[in-house]
């Protein structure tokens, strides 16, 4: 009796788990950046507003209102040739508690020869006890260029909640020209409020953050270092195999986010999306 009432169970919490995918490639025609064919499905959508001035601008919204024990979302953009696009979010993403499987989400990233791809979402924020496993794949030509950030921010400060418990892996693979230049997995898991409160790993910071700029060289790292004395949390920089990475950690988001804007503006000269300014 037990046994069937488990499975059913587990069978009611597998039926109501939400999934999404997005898939789609953007190409260069007559100088301008245009979208090809779109694939959505489940949840998560994509929308494209009013043209920036240099190529396109995509928002991705997730209908399911956030991201739960679970719960599946797969991302795969395309920038075809000399084409350019921006991608970001329409707000931050919250990744509830899980009593069950984490949560999955897939994101794979191309720039063919000569494009620019922008991947900057605004933060994900974990609840307590939630669990999420991420794996973003980034595959570019050998003269392609990419700006790229991610922010993940444990609890919210601002309602007095922390993260004390749960389950957080993030793998990234980057190639360029086909050759393997960087990979790096982060695993944090268990009492992840105690592993944060020591030294070595956030200080008792609540929000860590990553930008990843290709190409990148010595001249990136100093225009950034330049800016050293207005961040407001750790900033740390280098760069390696022809990119340059920037690492973060904040007490608060509000912080981490103000440091990421002036990185990002340092980085690539060019406009935030929108949405980051509001």
């Amino acid at each position: 009796m037990r046994t069937e009432i488990a499975r059913a169970a587990s069978a009611t919490f597998a039926a109501n788990r939400a999934q999404g995918a997005v898939r789609f490639g953007v190409h260069l025609k007559d100088g301008v950046t245009r979208r090809g064919d779109l694939h959505e499905s489940g949840s998560l959508r994509v929308r494209f507003p009013s043209p920036e001035q240099e190529g396109l601008s995509g928002v991705f919204v997730n209908t399911a209102g956030g991201i739960a024990g679970g719960d599946r979302f797969d991302i795969g953009i395309t920038a075809g040739e000399g084409a350019r696009l921006t991608l970001t979010t329409a707000a931050a993403e919250k990744v509830y508690r899980a009593p069950g499987p984490a949560a999955q989400l897939t994101i794979a990233l191309k720039a063919e020869r000569g494009a620019h791809l922008s991947w900057l979402p605004q933060e994900t924020i974990l609840f307590d006890r939630a669990r999420i496993s991420r794996r973003i794949d980034i595959d570019l030509a050998e003269d392609a260029s990419l700006l790229l950030c991610e922010i993940v921010v444990f609890g919210r400060a601002a309602m007095g909640e922390t993260m004390q418990h749960g389950e957080f892996v993030d793998r990234w693979r980057l190639r360029r020209g086909g050759r393997l230049v960087f990979a790096e997995t982060i695993r944090l898991d268990g009492d992840i409020g105690a592993k944060l409160a020591r030294r070595a790993i956030a200080g008792g910071g609540a929000a860590i953050g990553t930008a990843l700029i290709v190409p990148g060289d010595e001249a990136i790292v100093e225009r950034i270092r330049a800016a050293s004395d207005t961040f407001g949390g750790e900033v740390g920089i280098s760069c390696w195999n022809g990119f340059a990475m920037v690492r973060f950690c904040a007490q608060d988001a509000a912080r981490l986010r103000a440091d990421m804007m002036t990185v990002l503006g340092r980085a690539s000269g060019m406009a935030l999306p929108r949405l980051w300014l509001n």
